[in-house]
Formats: structure tokens, sequence, C-alpha cells
């Protein structure tokens, strides 16, 4: 079986955030550290080369795939801030979160004040609190 590319990693999240060319990223990127922290109780890591993550958790599907993955965690992309959330496979009123877009896995923001701060927060509390039932 191959073996996960996403791990954690001893990068410094504070020198990743710091090249990131668009300031208003860069300064969304702190608030989410800000706010991720907060509700996680955990420092934010570097996970593999572009996601930061708090926490951390142990999966494994009925295919025998497992790993680890971060509690909640995001990625300041060029395009948009991916928030790896666990709540994506959840039922969420999520138009109340504002302008996004959204795949299977992942929410995606342009800019933080595009949303709504408070529901975000209680996604990101939703999602740690789904993920802790589903993997323990």
């Amino acid at each position: 079986m191959a073996k996960n590319k996403t791990v954690a990693t001893s990068d410094s999240v504070h020198e990743f955030i710091a090249q990131i060319p668009d300031e208003q990223k860069r300064k969304d990127s702190d608030r989410l550290i800000q706010i991720m922290e907060e509700i996680t109780g955990e420092p934010a890591i570097l996970w593999g080369p572009s996601i930061i993550g708090f926490g951390s958790y142990h999966y494994k599907y009925a295919s025998g795939h497992e790993g680890n993955a971060p509690l909640a965690g995001f990625s300041p992309r060029k395009s948009a801030i991916s928030l790896y959330l666990y709540t994506c496979e959840n039922d969420h009123d999520l138009e109340k979160l504002g302008k996004f877009k959204m795949s299977k896995a992942c929410i995606y923001v342009k800019k933080l004040s595009d949303i709504n701060e408070d529901f975000l927060i209680k996604i990101i509390k939703d999602s740690i609190v789904a993920v802790k039932i589903k993997y323990g």
C-alpha cells in the first residue's frame, strides 16, 4: 500500500506563511491559525508541503487504507484558501457561511471577509466533534 504524502512535518508554519505573496492571504492565514489553535487547543503544524493542521486523529477505511490527519486544517492556495474540515460530509446550513465554493472534501474561500466567522467557528467545532465520534 502506498505511503501517505500528507504527514506532519517539523517545517516552520510561520516561514511557510511568510513566503505567501498575497498579503491578504497571509493575514487570513494568521487569523485562521488563531481561530483553529483556540478551538483545538493544539499548535499549528505543517502537514506535507502546504497544509496547516491542528491536532490529529487516526483513520482506517474499510479498504484497509489508514493514516493520520489533522482534526482541522487549511491551505492558503493561490486561487483560494482550502478549509479541510470533516463537516463537508455533514448536513449544515452552509449558505449561512457566506461566499464559498465546495468539493467533497473542502470548502474554498477567497478571503475570510467573504464569510461569517462565527458560523465558520461553529462548523470547525462541529467537524471536530464528528471526527472524534467517528474515529475515537
